[in-house]
């Protein structure tokens, strides 16, 4: 009598569209005995294309078949890339600091060459520019802006060990009541923002000069 109730269950579930799994799963009955049930009570085709389609594992397969195929195609590109730019001189490096100076730096605050960032790498490269012109690491100062619900002491550290400079060149981190975690992360670093500064009026007029010219060349 309890069999029967459960294949009645079983094929009123098959009824309203369920799959094996689903009846095996809410029944606890096995594939071998619900296949000898509901042999006569077949999925429509477009029912089983719907559970193909929703299946977490297919899905799951799915989207890691898109993710390898996308990086291949980055992967391509980046080959492709590459032999364009490289070998990279030292004048290309020199030259392309004034370009991004001219895009990221700052030009308002005078006999003071700085950059500000979140990308740990675009500040290395600005630190490696700096030297091209004769700036010794020993004389940058960093000033960091960071969020109330930051770990100021593990954001110093973090940054001090990116770009190599101690902590002692520092300044005290200007900490915004507002939190990190209410902003979009999206395309974020995750450790507030990073100003490399370097006080010196000669090179500040450097800069600003190397940019005019940039200017009058386009």
């Amino acid at each position: 009598m309890a069999r029967q109730k459960e294949k009645i269950q079983a094929i009123k579930l098959r009824l309203e569209g369920k799959s094996y799994s689903e009846i095996k799963e809410a029944l606890k009955i096995s594939k071998g005995t619900l296949s000898a049930w509901l042999q006569e009570y077949p999925l429509s085709s477009h029912r089983i294309k719907e559970l193909r389609d929703n299946n977490p594992k297919r899905i799951e397969n799915f989207r890691n078949t898109m993710l390898k195929k996308r990086e291949a195609r980055f992967d391509k590109s980046y080959e492709k890339i590459l032999k364009k730019i490289t070998p990279i001189a030292k004048r290309d490096l020199f030259i392309s600091g004034f370009f991004l100076y001219w895009a990221e730096g700052t030009k308002t605050t005078k006999a003071t060459v700085s950059l500000s960032n979140t990308d740990p790498a675009m500040l290395k490269f600005f630190i490696q520019w700096l030297a091209l012109l004769g700036v010794e690491k020993q004389r940058l100062k960093i000033h960091l802006h960071l969020y109330s619900d930051m770990n100021i002491k593990k954001t110093v550290n973090f940054w001090s060990e990116q770009l190599k400079i101690p902590t002692s060149q520092f300044r005290k981190p200007y900490v915004k009541n507002s939190k990190e975690a209410d902003i979009i992360r999206k395309g974020r670093f995750g450790y507030g923002t990073c100003n490399v500064i370097y006080e010196n009026a000669p090179l500040y007029r450097e800069v600003l000069m190397g940019i005019k010219y940039l200017q009058n060349c386009f």
